[in-house]
C-alpha cells in the first residue's frame, strides 16, 4: 500500500492533490508525486513550497520542470522504453506478473528479457529506481509483522515428498507467523502455498502433481496455480522476494505479495534483513548454502537483542552430503548466536524450534 499519512505520502492521482491542495496544504516536503500530468498545476503548486518534494515521472509543460528544480523540488523524469514501472508504490501481485495468457508475453517475461540486452544509461537508472521503489514498498509492507523465512531449493517438483513437506512447514508457520520466501518454485512455492492455505493442503498438493515442474511450460504451471488459488477461500498473506537476475527461475503465484528485483545481491541481502522471526533451511544446494552463511555473517555480528533463530532442517543433508553445520556450529561457539541456531530432523522440531524462540523474544 502507497504512504497516505504522515510526512512522506505518496500523490498518485490529481484528484488527490487536488483535496490535499483544497485541505490548505501549502508545504510539498515529503511528498512524492507520481506520474501526475501537471501542465495546468504548476503555478499552484509554486504559489507554497515544493522545496524537498520528489516529481517522479510527471509531465510538464515547457520550462516548468526547471522553475520546480530551481524552487528546491526534485524532478525524476519519465524513462521511456522500460516494462516495469520505475516509480511504482507497492509490491507486485502475481496477476501482475502473469498479466497475459502467455508467460511469454508476460510483464514478467519481458522485464527479464529486458533486463539481459546491453542496456544504457537510462535503462539502468529505470533499474536501480524500480529497485529503490520495491524497497520502499517492502519497507512499508513488513512494518508490523512477525516475519518468518523459508530457504530451500528451486529443484523440488510438485508431487515429490520434500515439496509436501516444504508446503506443511510453510501451512504450521502460517498459523502464527507471516512466511516469507525466495519467492520462486520449488520449496519456495510450496511455503508459499502452505502459508496461503487455511485447509486443504492435501487436497491442493494432488492437484499440483498434475504439472510437476514449470519445463518445458511455465504458463502451464502458472495456471494450475491460479486454479489453486481461485479455488481457495481466506487464503493468508504471505511475502515472495525473487529475482530477475534467475530468469530460469520464474515467481510462484502463492506469494501474495511479490518484492522482485533486478539485483540479485540487494535482493538476497533484503530477504533475510526482514526475516525477524527467524529462517528455516530445508535441504538444498548452493544458493541455500549461501544464504545460511550470510544470515550467519549478520548474527555472527549482531547485537544480542536484535539474533534471530536459524534453524536447518536434515541432519543427514546438513552434516554429511553437504556439511555445513559443522563450520555453522563452529562459528557460533562461544557468542551470543550459539543458543539460536538448531539442527532439527523433522518439521515439527523446526515449527516448535521457532514457536519458542518466539516466546522468549516476547
Amino acid at each position: 500500500m502507497k504512504r497516505t499519512r504522515g510526512r512522506v505520502v505518496d500523490v498518485t492521482s490529481l484528484d488527490e492533490l487536488d483535496r490535499r491542495l483544497a485541505r490548505g496544504a501549502r508545504s510539498l516536503e515529503g511528498w512524492r508525486l507520481v506520474r501526475l500530468d501537471l501542465t495546468n498545476r504548476v503555478d499552484q503548486l509554486l504559489r507554497g513550497s515544493v522545496a524537498q518534494a520528489l516529481f517522479l515521472g510527471c509531465t510538464f509543460a515547457d520550462g516548468d520542470a526547471d522553475a520546480v528544480r530551481r524552487a528546491g523540488g526534485v524532478v525524476l523524469p519519465t524513462i521511456p522504453h522500460t516494462p516495469v514501472d520505475p516509480y511504482r508504490t507497492t509490491l507486485y501481485s502475481p496477476r501482475e506478473l502473469y498479466d497475459t495468457p502467455h508467460y511469454r508475453d508476460s510483464l514478467d517475461a519481458c522485464a527479464y528479457a529486458w533486463s539481459k540486452v546491453p542496456t544504457d544509461t537510462d535503462d539502468a537508472l529505470a533499474m536501480t529506481l524500480h529497485d529503490h521503489a520495491i524497497d520502499e514498498a517492502l519497507t512499508r509492507w513488513v512494518a508490523g509483522r512477525s516475519i518468518v523465512g523459508v530457504m530451500g531449493g528451486h529443484g523440488l517438483e510438485r508431487g515429490s515428498q520434500g515439496y509436501a513437506d516444504a508446503a506443511h512447514l510453510g501451512h504450521h508457520l502460517g498459523d502464527h507467523l507471516t512466511v516469507a520466501t525466495g519467492g520462486g518454485p520449488g520449496a519456495m512455492e510450496a511455503a508459499n502455498l502452505g502459508a496461503f492455505l487455511p485447509d486443504g493442503v492435501e487436497a491442493a498438493l494432488a492437484e499440483l502433481s498434475r504439472v510437476p515442474s514449470f519445463r518445458p511450460d511455465i504458463g502451464v504451471w502458472a495456471r494450475a496455480a491460479f486454479g489453486v488459488l481461485d479455488a481457495t477461500e481466506g487464503g493468508r498473506e504471505s511475502l515472495g522476494i525473487p529475482t530477475w537476475h534467475y530468469g530460469h527461475e520464474p515467481p510462484n503465484p502463492f506469494a501474495t505479495s511479490i518484492a522482485k528485483y533486478f539485483r540479485n545481491a540487494t535482493r538476497e541481502s533484503i530477504l533475510l534483513e526482514v526475516c525477524n522471526a527467524g529462517i528455516v533451511f530445508l535441504p538444498g544446494a548452493g544458493g541455500t548454502v549461501q544464504e545460511i552463511f550470510q544470515d550467519a555473517c549478520e548474527n555472527y555480528y549482531a547485537d544480542e537483542t536484535s539474533l534471530a533463530p536459524m534453524v536447518l532442517v536434515g541432519r543427514r543433508h546438513w552434516t554429511e552430503e553437504l556439511p555445513a553445520w559443522p563450520l555453522l556450529e563452529a562459528m557460533a561457539r562461544g557468542r551470543a548466536m550459539e543458543p539460536h541456531v538448531h539442527l532439527v530432523d523433522s518439521l515439527e522440531e523446526a515449527v516448535e524450534t521457532i514457536r519458542l524462540s518466539r516466546r522468549a523474544d516476547d
